[in-house]
């Protein structure tokens, strides 16, 4: 106890610069642990939104009381957002299960809604039309899992429910039908999320740890050679690290109350949350709390060994010994892991993710990571070494003395930023992967939306709407089951109404079509209209402007259509190509479909799905192999690795920044030595720059930030199973990343070298 009070009174007895140090290493502590709470937190930000979606769910049964209450669940899409209505039938006895959120069950008549839906009953009164009765309430916080669901209660009489409502027993399921992230899908944002955030905040918190380290370190060599034992010296190092860490840990965790409450209520791109769903849980207050100073106390530890251990060596500025090569062993071990699983895939036999393979490939990923930011100052003095003993030139040689003299001190500025490479290498493998799970297959999606409930202004309006490329019509014919044989099937045919060139946008490619023919369509990968005969009639009723029931029959043509369709779109179901010109002009199909076609990038469908409902509000939307809710968990996933990449760049740039700054204030006595015996300032800066930017120019650091992020985000795909293993796509971007990192180094080291020359700052302490 001692030590340590020794170590306060040091700390703020050390002078103003001390103390500006220790605030800087308290406020940059504050940045990690904030970014590390948000990680923590995001998990039960979600588990809140599934925990209240399961515990309004009504348990129903088929058979119940005859006075039991009925209800009947629907969910719709409006727009592109869920829409889910709960109709309920009250009972005449007993008392009534009431779902979260309310008092009371709604009576006939009467509707309960969502804030969100109060304001687009105010915003668009053509959505009335889905909710029949007047507005009795508001749901409150523990019926809806998020603020911007769209969701309703709608009371109304037994009869209307008597076909298919079910008796309620109650409200709460185990599990949410519909959770916010899937379980497997939420697995891979955990490990990108640990990826992106965690390995550069490591990184980040050793630096704030490490601010002045040799300038402390000449203090503890001082006190170690005025008597004080080892562990005490360690403990005096301790107490400004362990007590600026801790600072930190408090700022932080209050910095991210302030955001929590902030970002709650503006919200994020597809994900909302209540400002308690985000409330620091006990857990990740221990660990903010525990895990920050137990890190500051490691480095301070490690950083400390030589003061304590060979302390005149310090106070003389000996020549430090050279960086231990066992660290290697971490990259290499990390790169086999990676390379293994990238040989699976260049075998033919691609290993999955189960099992074993689920932790070793994360831990291949982790010890390429870690390795690569212990082997950099290993690499850095190799280097150095190698080019101060061939070089003729000054400005080299003066910049690989002093990288082979501090390694670490030089490469501890880019550290940061090569770690950043790598993870962002690692961060298009897992969107990549994700695009696959949850984007549709295909290139166009398709809108089907039922003609009964469009009037032909709304129609045209649709198939003028942004978005849509290509629109049709599907028509199945008329079936007189009255006048069948019995024992007899009578077929029907689906037709697509529509041209040549909406066919073609349609599917992937249509050859042989003519417009202004029936023709046949024949795709030869599926087997639908394969027993049509050619001269079968088949009538379709329509009906025209004033009500009048008509027929037509089309006769199935010899001449047809070959066309490759997209996986699970809505023109695979279409046996004939009738062009619009063959229906009457002011006829209307009896059972048809109108069908839209647009492109199936998550961003477009949203967008058009929202203008669909701005046309036709009530109209019931089919998203043809997707769901709605299939495209808001896109939509969350999205914004969650949005989040995850902007706090490792934050964290990455802060890191840079913070050593920057803290090498500029330690180096300026060896800046301003040189300076004195007669070096210029130009090359001085030369220098500077020289010894951050050969490193990472010339491969060491970016170079194998690149290959080893590529190598990890192979191992990962390939483990995923998806149809994309190497990804060389994204190669150019990172390449551009990489150069913009040299770029960022270089300036950063321009600050070492100023105007002035202040000879006190070579004054022997």
């Amino acid at each position: 106890m001692r030590e340590f009070l020794l170590g306060l009174r040091l700390l703020f007895g050390a002078g103003r610069g001390n103390r500006i140090r220790f605030f800087l290493m308290a406020a940059g502590g504050s940045i990690g642990v904030c970014c590390l709470a948000l990680v923590l937190t995001v998990p039960a930000i979600l588990d809140a939104h599934d925990g209240r979606d399961a515990a309004r769910q009504p348990v129903t049964s088929a058979h119940g009381p005859a006075d039991g209450t009925l209800v009947l669940q629907r969910d719709d899409a409006y727009g592109s957002r869920s829409f889910t209505r709960v109709f309920v039938a009250r009972g005449t006895g007993g008392p009534h299960a009431v779902p979260p959120g309310l008092s009371e069950l709604p009576a006939p008549g009467e509707v309960f809604v969502s804030p969100r839906v109060h304001d687009l009953l105010r915003d668009a009164p053509a959505a009335k039309a889905l909710l029949p009765g007047r507005e009795a309430g508001v749901i409150g916080p523990a019926g809806l899992a998020h603020p911007d669901e769209l969701y309703a209660y709608v009371g109304t009489d037994r009869a209307a429910l008597a076909r298919e409502g079910r008796t309620l027993k109650g409200f709460g399921y185990s599990y949410a039908p519909f959770p916010a992230v899937e379980p497997s899908t939420l697995t891979d944002v955990r490990f990108a999320l640990a990826t992106l955030v965690l390995l550069p905040l490591g990184i980040f918190l050793s630096v704030c740890a490490r601010l002045s380290a040799a300038s402390r370190m000449r203090r503890l060599a001082a006190l170690r050679l005025l008597g004080l034992s080892i562990k005490g010296t360690q403990r005096v190092n301790a107490a400004e690290t362990v007590v600026a860490a801790l600072l930190g840990a408090v700022l932080g965790l209050g910095e991210y109350w302030l955001l929590n409450q902030v970002m709650s209520r503006a919200g994020l791109p597809g994900l909302r949350w209540y400002p308690d769903d985000g409330a620091l849980s006990v857990v990740t207050i221990a660990v903010c709390l525990v895990g920050s100073p137990l890190l500051a106390w490691l480095v301070s530890r490690k950083s400390a060994r030589d003061a304590t251990a060979n302390p005149l060596a310090v106070r003389r500025t000996a020549v430090p010994r050279p960086p231990s090569k066992w660290v290697g062993l971490l990259l290499v071990s990390g790169l086999g892991i990676v390379c293994g699983f990238c040989a699976t895939g260049l075998m033919g036999h691609p290993a999955s993710s189960l099992g074993v393979n689920a932790l070793l490939i994360v831990t291949g990923v982790v010890l390429t990571g870690v390795g690569l930011v212990l082997t950099l100052p290993l690499l850095s003095y190799v280097l150095a070494r190698r080019v101060a003993r061939t070089t003729q030139s000054l400005t080299l040689n003066l910049a690989m003395r002093r990288n082979e003299a501090e390694p670490g001190s030089t490469m501890r500025v880019v550290t940061s930023l090569v770690l950043l490479v790598y993870v962002a290498s690692l961060a298009q493998g897992v969107l990549i992967q994700l695009e696959q799970v949850t984007r549709p297959s295909g290139a166009v999606q398709d809108y089907s939306l039922p003609l009964s409930g469009i009037g032909s202004r709304q129609q045209r309006e649709l198939e003028d709407v942004s978005g849509i490329r290509a629109h049709g019509l599907l028509m199945n014919s008329w079936v007189d089951l009255n006048s069948s044989q019995p024992g007899v099937v009578v077929s029907a045919v689906t037709a697509l109404v529509g041209t040549c060139a909406d066919l073609r946008r349609m599917t992937v490619r249509a050859e042989g079509c003519e417009d202004g023919k029936v023709l046949r369509l024949v795709d030869p990968n599926s087997s639908v209209g394969s027993d049509l005969q050619p001269g079968k009639p088949f009538p379709f009723r329509f009906r025209d402007g004033e009500g009048h029931d008509k027929r037509l029959n089309v006769t199935v043509p010899a001449g047809r259509v070959v066309y490759s369709g997209y996986s699970g779109s809505a023109v695979g179901n279409a046996e004939l190509l009738v062009p619009p010109s063959a229906l009457p002009s002011d006829a209307r199909p009896r059972d048809a479909e109108i069908l839209l076609a647009g492109s199936s990038d998550p961003g477009q469908v949203r967008g058009v799905l929202d203008r669909i409902a701005g046309v036709a509000p009530i109209a019931e939307i089919e998203l043809v192999g997707l769901n709605v809710q299939g495209l808001e968990q896109i939509t969350v996933v999205e914004t969650l690795l949005a989040l995850g990449m902007i706090m490792g760049l934050i964290i990455g740039v802060a890191a840079f920044l913070v050593s920057v700054t803290d090498r500029a204030v330690e180096r300026r006595a060896q800046v301003t030595a040189v300076t004195l015996i007669g070096a210029r300032a130009r090359t001085m800066r030369a220098v500077q720059c020289a010894q951050v930017v050969l490193p990472l120019g010339l491969g060491l650091g970016l170079g194998l930030a690149l290959v080893s992020g590529k190598l990890a985000e192979s191992s990962y795909l390939i483990t995923g199973g998806g149809a994309i293993r190497w990804d060389t796509a994204g190669v150019p971007l990172l390449v551009l990343a990489a150069a913009g990192v040299v770029g960022m180094a270089a300036l950063g080291s321009l600050p070492l070298v100023g105007r002035r020359i202040d000879p006190e700052l070579i004054r022997r302490d």
